[in-house]
């Protein structure tokens, strides 16, 4: 099939009704992930022959605002929260039901992706890849699904957050901001020293949480455009001062050797940048869905979307299936060298497009975990026990436990 009969495929089976600008959001912070891991992270091959975690963070500072750009995570969960509404809505079951679903449809991908590495580990092991290879391949692998498991806890609150959005509208999701904001006031501020290290975990959920419930506050039409220019120049504004004033670390993802970091758990300043994110996406959702009503721009997006979990599951399992052959050969910058030089910089580029046809080429087999699993055989509840098994050998594995 010719890519004009596929986009007019595409463009026929499109509900008149599909929110395109809601779904090229969703697109847009989808492929900001892979982009984002490959472009700031690198492997760096040891005189013992193994492959280790390197950022390009550690040496060149300037980096830091590209990760302002490729950190799209607020427009994920604004995204999210808003799609949960409407779907919500439209469900005909039980609240249970209903999560059950969603569920499933994360669970699946993230099952199939780390019961396949199970399998991998010790195949290649014994075809020469050293242990320590291995487990920096294993943490890469778990790295972005992480995600998957703050996604559903997020997910899971929906009713509570649509009964939020009701009440209180575009400020449903302020009790969060502050949550975080006293949270950051107690392990930055000047009692530092006497707060526990757990502390900082209680910004995972409402840390995340804030751009999902303006999403879903967003779905109810409780956010209105005066309210998301409010969110982004009350975001840009608290977005600098935190930078300037209060000396917050300029990279949204962690740098080796630095204490602090944006992201794990989520600081202020991640919830800063989503709400000019937001306030961005809300205003210019109707030039966005102008310019996808082009069935040419559409049609990507459609397929980017069905592939989702595919694409944040897979995608540095493309970068290793490059560096690992590789590595048996030498360093080369761009792959399996220290990140610490401008030619890196231009070489990993010049990959990206082979990581991307890496992607591709995996996913073509892996979207099959994305799809619904058999049920009534005795035979397909053994490959669910089997996978469920594999996936928890792998996890024991990439975290250090065994």
């Amino acid at each position: 099939m010719t890519f004009a009969a596929t986009v007019a495929r595409i463009e026929a089976r499109t509900p008149a009704h599909r929110d395109r600008a809601v779904d090229g959001l969703r697109a847009l912070a989808l492929l900001a992930v892979p982009l984002g891991h490959w472009l700031l992270g690198g492997l760096a091959l040891g005189d013992d022959g193994a492959l280790r975690n390197a950022s390009p963070l550690a040496s060149f500072g300037f980096f830091a605002p590209i990760s302002w750009v490729l950190q799209m995570l607020g427009i994920f969960f604004l995204v999210g929260g808003y799609a949960s509404v409407l779907s919500f809505r439209r469900h005909t079951g039980t609240t249970g039901q209903w999560l059950r679903q969603r569920t499933a449809r994360l669970g699946r991908p993230v099952l199939g992706v780390t019961a396949v590495w199970a399998v991998l580990l010790p195949v290649l092991y014994a075809v020469g890849v050293p242990l320590t290879t291995l487990r920096t391949g294993s943490t890469l692998v778990v790295q972005p699904l992480w995600f998957v498991g703050v996604y559903l806890v997020v997910t899971a609150l929906t009713p509570y957050c649509i009964r939020a959005a009701r009440r209180l509208g575009a400020w449903a999701a302020a009790p969060l901001l502050l949550s975080v904001a006293v949270v950051d006031l107690l392990r930055y501020g000047p009692y530092a020293d006497a707060m526990p290290s757990w502390l900082s975990m209680l910004n995972i959920l409402p840390g995340w949480l804030f751009a999902y419930q303006l999403g879903v506050s967003w779905g109810e039409g409780r956010i209105t455009r005066r309210h998301a220019r409010g969110l982004l120049i009350g975001g840009a504004a608290l977005f600098a001062l935190l930078l300037a004033v209060f000396h917050y670390p300029a990279s949204m993802v962690g740098v080796p050797g630095e204490a602090r970091t944006n992201s794990h758990p989520p600081s202020l300043l991640v919830l800063a940048l989503a709400m000019v994110q937001s306030g961005a996406a809300i205003l210019l959702r109707g030039r966005l869905a102008k310019l996808l009503a082009r069935p040419a721009l559409w049609a990507p997006v459609v397929v980017i979307n069905l592939s989702a979990m595919t694409i944040l599951c897979w995608h540095q399992t493309a970068m290793l299936a490059a560096a690992v052959p590789v590595s048996f050969a030498g360093a080369v910058p761009g792959l399996t060298t220290a990140p610490d030089t401008l030619g890196w910089v231009l070489a990993r580029i010049a990959f990206l497009p082979l990581f991307a046809g890496l992607l591709i080429l995996i996913g073509r087999y892996a979207r099959g975990f994305e799809s619904p699993w058999r049920t009534g055989s005795a035979s397909a509840g053994v490959r669910r026990a089997a996978a469920g098994v594999l996936a928890a050998g792998f996890a024991v594995f990439a975290l250090g436990l065994a």
